[in-house]
């Protein structure tokens, strides 16, 4: 008599593991789009709201389209996203549809088991059958092997029983959750409708915008090039300040001051090394704001032959929103030039960081500040109602690009 073997759980263990593991490796992902499209409806918020709602119709070509532009980039990472989560979603739907499948078939194999075990159960269910059984056995090892079989059964009547339940459990779980996958997918396909009809919209006003700036398109490029100038003057100036900095440094350590480094006392150097290890982690210098210019060399929205040269990045914020110091340190120097784009800068060891394009200074030269210290206000167009701060960061008189040290930027 041989006992009966327990393994025949192991498939439906083996399956419902490897079920649990895909789903939990496609839910991870659902939750990083999920989080990355919620990040990019906020965007869009701000967009909207520091951009376009209540500016002023003098608003300059310029910036209308850059800003559409701009919003236009940001609605379709938002639609591909939600294609993305979409599929996924499909994925998981046809996943699930085929574990229910599956889980369906075990139930009924395990059901039409169990009943046969029942009946079997039925027609020996006398306590004297048993008896007989062990009684008739030809020695006492047969016997004992024969009162082992008796408590096994019984034991796997038990465990079939328990798996019925168990798997019914999760069939009942799947259909729940694959009603809700499926109403999330509608609500996915019902958003990106609405997102592609905004997008529409938006790319419509876009070639209607451009239709008028290729009918005058020299005159616009002439625009863009007079602002870069004075957008370099400005940088200019900026880079005298710092190297007349580094040079007092060394001056006043005895070293040379055509030395293109800092000279840095102790308590600077410690100052340098806090900042340079929280690269990437330093705040916003605006509370509530959206980068319009990244770093480096830009192609104009208006005129594609031109190159915008950025020395940092513009961030739109809200109107008179106050500027905050990334990191604690010393106020250099403070600038105000004619053309009004009134600049402070903040030194961090033989680290500088730059804010152009203030109102107000709320800190003057040789005054220390802590990290997210109110240090000015940042202007506000009178004539088209944007408030734009640009900032920058240089390591000694090296241009740093500000995403790799801000925060998310």
């Amino acid at each position: 008599m041989k006992l009966i073997n327990s393994s025949f759980s192991l498939p439906v263990l083996f399956l419902t593991l490897t079920l649990h593991l895909c789903g939990f490796s496609q839910g991870k992902k659902q939750r990083e789009l999920e989080q990355r499209r919620a990040e990019l409806q906020r965007e869009i918020q701000q967009i909207t709201s520091l951009l376009f709602e209540g500016k002023k119709e003098q608003k300059s070509i310029f910036s209308i389209v850059e800003d559409l532009n701009f919003k236009i980039q940001k609605r379709q990472d938002i639609i591909s996203i939600t294609n993305q989560q979409a599929n996924l979603l499909t994925r998981e739907i046809n996943s699930n549809q085929t574990k229910i499948s599956k889980l369906k078939l075990k139930l009924k194999s395990l059901k039409e088991d169990y009943a046969n075990m029942i009946v079997k159960s039925y027609k020996s269910r006398s306590d004297q059958s048993k008896l007989m059984f062990l009684l008739s056995s030809s020695n006492f090892q047969q016997a004992y092997k024969r009162l082992q079989y008796i408590k096994q059964y019984a034991d796997y009547q038990q465990l079939q029983a328990e798996l019925i339940k168990t798997e019914t459990a999760n069939v009942q779980a799947l259909n729940i959750k694959l009603s809700k996958q499926k109403k999330d997918k509608q609500i996915l396909l019902k958003e990106n409708k609405v997102a592609k009809l905004n997008l529409d919209q938006e790319r419509i006003q876009q070639e209607l915008l451009m239709k008028d700036i290729k009918a005058n398109l020299s005159q616009y490029s002439a625009q863009i090039i007079t602002k870069q100038r004075e957008t370099n003057k400005i940088d200019k100036e900026i880079r005298k300040i710092i190297q007349a900095a580094i040079a007092a440094s060394n001056k006043k350590a005895g070293k040379s001051s055509k030395l293109k480094v800092f000279s840095l006392t102790p308590e600077q150097k410690i100052l340098a090394a806090n900042f340079t290890s929280n690269k990437g982690k330093l705040p916003w210098p605006v509370a509530n704001g959206v980068v319009k210019l990244r770093y480096g060399n830009n192609r104009s929205p208006i005129d594609p032959s031109l190159m915008i040269k950025s020395n940092g990045v513009r961030i739109a914020t809200s109107n008179s929103g106050q500027v905050r110091a990334v990191f604690e340190g010393v106020v250099q120097g403070v600038m105000t030039p004619k053309n009004g784009n009134n600049t402070l800068l903040i030194r961090h060891g033989n680290y500088i960081t730059v804010y152009k394009n203030l109102s107000k200074f709320y800190v003057k030269k040789g005054d220390k500040v802590i990290t997210k210290q109110a240090i000015g206000e940042v202007l506000t167009n009178k004539a088209s109602g944007e408030s734009i701060l640009s900032f920058g960061i240089f390591k000694d008189s090296s241009i740093q690009d500000p995403s790799k040290w801000i925060y998310k930027l």
